[in-house]
């Protein structure tokens, strides 16, 4: 994975778990609004029901808060001085429906977001499509590529929460999936089905829904207000875009390969692909969605392919492509692979890697694919790095040569959330390990 141009300081010990916080710490205060009470004033910790829409108020305490509830599906805020705060309208539970808003938001001191915000279980997961963001972004974690989506383009990242509080309980281990848009705006529509998918193609998947707002979020002593109304509605076209994986590929320097892509859009609009991660000397027609060429160098690339329609909605895969060297294959390596030991939501591993070819090895790159929804966290013995199941380690400035023969063991740590199986098959420098 690659980091991007610049990486905001983390805030605070813990990185967005708000609105779960709120949940958690409401401190049982539920109200019940009736329709048509407009402007209702909530400037305590507290969650509820307005006309049918699911509302939540949270605070630290600092400073001052307040969300008026205008109608069912609108709303403003107001803070001072705050120290962390969050408010916003939508639905329990919340689903993949395209959301369509627009209001305002100012701010002055601190940093304030507007965002489509919410949690699903099985797996535990916090996600943010943030729109608005004026002060600096949250710690943003791992940064996992772009999107587009509506005709805007949003940075995806992903990043850890151990021991935080969560919409289940205190002391949650658990993902969160930011989608950033590249220039703010407070109206338009977000296809969420759009972000559901670009996440998924790096392995980063949602599961049942539970509660889904247009959030209001501001701390680090800022004031300010907002006023935002929001509903279900469509995208421009209302189009989905479904890219269906081919699977993980393999190839050979010098021979010529193919493989056909396919997508599809729920409107019937014409599709553009484009692709990152391609080996050298492979290229996709963007008409097509052929990728074709004559690999140049061994190699094992994740790849990921994307479709565009002309309304803006894309759609994305990733899987791992494999070059391994003229007259390469089984038997140049041997690996074994250990979970030296596991709890629940971590584990630690070690491979052991045997040079069976008749060279030495200098240098080496081990990619194997996750059969379960482990992440790497470290390697002891060199680096690492992961995108969806795709995870590869590389030596070290000291562990870079094998001899014939000879053996190195590499020990690594990472989580996992409902299966931590083995995986099966390696590859050594684009070779494949027995």
């Amino acid at each position: 994975m690659t980091d991007p141009p610049t990486q905001r300081k983390p805030r605070r010990g813990r990185v967005l778990v708000l609105l779960g916080s709120a949940c958690a710490l409401a401190l049982g205060a539920v109200a019940l609004i009736m329709p048509g009470a407009a402007k209702a004033a909530v400037c305590s910790n507290q969650t509820g029901n307005n006309g049918g829409m699911y509302y939540q108020m949270w605070s630290a305490g600092q400073g001052s808060a307040c969300i008026n509830l205008n109608s069912s599906n609108s709303y403003s805020t107001s803070w001072s001085g705050i120290g962390d705060f969050v408010a916003g309208v939508g639905w329990n539970p919340g689903s993949d429906q395209s959301v369509s808003f627009s209001g305002s938001m100012s701010a002055s001191g601190g940093t304030a977001l507007a965002s489509l915000y919410g949690w699903s279980t099985n797996p535990l997961v916090e996600y943010y499509v943030i729109e608005d963001d004026q002060g600096g972004s949250p710690s943003l974690g791992s940064f996992m590529g772009t999107m587009s989506s509506d005709g805007a383009t949003y940075n995806i990242y992903e990043h850890q929460q151990v021991n935080q509080p969560c919409i289940t309980g205190n002391n949650c281990t658990f993902e969160q999936y930011l989608a950033i848009r590249q220039g703010n705006t407070t109206s338009g529509t977000i296809t969420f089905q759009n972000f559901v998918n670009a996440w998924a193609s790096h392995g980063m998947n949602l599961g049942s829904m539970n509660y889904q707002i247009l959030a209001t979020e501001a701390w680090g002593g800022g004031s300010g207000s907002s006023n935002f109304t929001v509903s279900h509605g469509s995208s421009s076209g209302g189009n989905t875009v479904s890219v269906t994986n081919p699977g993980n590929q393999n190839g050979t320097v010098g021979t010529a390969t193919s493989v056909q892509v396919h997508a599809t859009d729920s409107g019937g609009a014409s599709l553009t692909y484009s692709a990152t991660g391609l080996p050298a000397g492979l290229s996709i027609n963007s008409s097509s969605g052929v990728i074709s060429g004559t690999p140049t160098a061994a190699t094992t690339s994740s790849v990921t392919v994307t479709a565009t329609d002309s309304t803006g909605a894309s759609g994305h895969t990733t899987f791992t492509y494999t070059i391994s060297s003229s007259g390469g294959g089984s038997g140049a390596c041997h690996v074994v692979y250990t979970t030296s030991s596991q709890w629940p939501g971590g584990f630690s591993g070690q491979v052991v890697i045997t040079n069976t070819g008749s060279s030495a090895i200098s240098g080496w790159t081990l990619a194997f694919t996750f059969p379960g929804d482990q992440k790497l966290t470290s390697n002891y013995n060199g680096g690492y790095s992961q995108s969806g199941e795709n995870a590869t380690l590389t030596n070290a400035s000291y562990n870079g040569s094998i001899p014939v023969n000879g053996s190195l063991t590499v020990g690594f740590q990472g989580t996992w959330t409902s299966n931590d199986s083995a995986p099966t098959s390696f590859t050594l420098n684009g070779a494949t390990c027995s």
